[in-house]
């Protein structure tokens, strides 16, 4: 198998570990975090970002942070959606600095959580949580989704829970640092192995290509900064809900539902943009 550090920047997952420690002060910043996830780097990224947040709200109508606001309060959402719904087994994939786990423990003790993540963000993460006193059931475990076999892979990890067990799986912040084709294989792969629970259910955020989006061209100078930072690409995927809906059909998922932010504006306190907003909420179910 091809080892993670010749892969190019497109397929390389090490970067993502930088963004995770932006996003990880911004949960905080904004009362969606512990105080213990917050680094140094964190803050350091969110002052050098800055000036483009300010730049993007200007332009765009919502900031850099608002687009990640409002994907992580629709994501909580649809996590508790599920849980209500009898989803007690959940995987985070990517999970980085955030503390969606930590919360949903708490507020849910008989959920099973793991958190995988690459070996040095997930053994950091799991001493983080040991210092907040993680409760049974709360697991950390190294996982690198390129992997399409051995100890690490996406397989691996789910073979690893309780088959009967309805099983959901998140990943936020993840997929739109990969090429449409690789992302889509781990998706085809995760489609396969989530075949072996009674339900299983896969949430995520997808950006997409919105062309004829009226900030489209402030958009792209955002994405250039994303990827100076992260040093590398980070590609927009599908140009329409519809081919994004079509995409995950034809991955393997059997019910696929996208929507937008906007969507949840009367039910959800976040913040909102004054245009349409430019990332979309997938709910793919197996």
């Amino acid at each position: 198998m091809e080892n993670i550090s010749e892969l190019s920047s497109a397929t390389d997952t090490s970067r993502i570990s930088i963004s995770a420690h932006y996003t990880g002060y911004i949960w905080y910043k904004n009362g969606l975090s512990h105080q213990q996830f917050v680094t140094p780097m964190g803050q350091t990224a969110y002052w050098a970002l800055k000036p483009m947040n300010v730049f993007m709200q200007a332009m765009v109508g919502a900031s850099i942070d608002t687009f990640l606001l409002q994907r992580h309060f629709v994501l909580d959402h649809l996590v508790e959606q599920a849980i209500s719904e009898g989803y007690e087994q959940i995987v985070e994939l990517a999970a980085g600095l955030s503390s969606r786990g930590y919360l949903i423990k708490k507020a849910h003790p008989h959920v099973h959580y793991v958190e995988g993540d690459l070996p040095g963000m997930s053994a950091r993460k799991a001493e983080l949580l040991d210092g907040l006193d993680r409760p049974e059931g709360h697991i950390t475990q190294p996982c690198n989704i390129l992997d399409t076999s051995g100890s690490n892979s996406i397989e691996a990890l789910l073979s690893s829970l309780d088959r009967s067990k309805k099983t959901l799986i998140i990943t936020e912040g993840l997929v739109n640092y990969f090429d449409l084709e690789t992302i889509r294989s781990v998706w085809s792969r995760m489609a396969i192995a989530m075949k072996g629970f009674p339900q299983a259910r896969y949430i995520t955020e997808v950006y997409p290509k919105l062309e004829k989006h009226p900030s489209y061209k402030y958009v792209k100078v955002a994405q250039k900064v994303v990827g100076f930072f992260t040093q590398g690409d980070y590609p927009l995927h599908y140009d329409s809900s519809e081919s994004m809906q079509q995409g995950f059909l034809e991955d393997g998922f059997s019910r696929v539902n996208v929507t937008a932010p906007e969507d949840y504006y009367d039910t959800l306190n976040m913040p909102t943009s004054s245009r349409q907003s430019l990332v979309r909420l997938v709910v793919a179910d197996v």
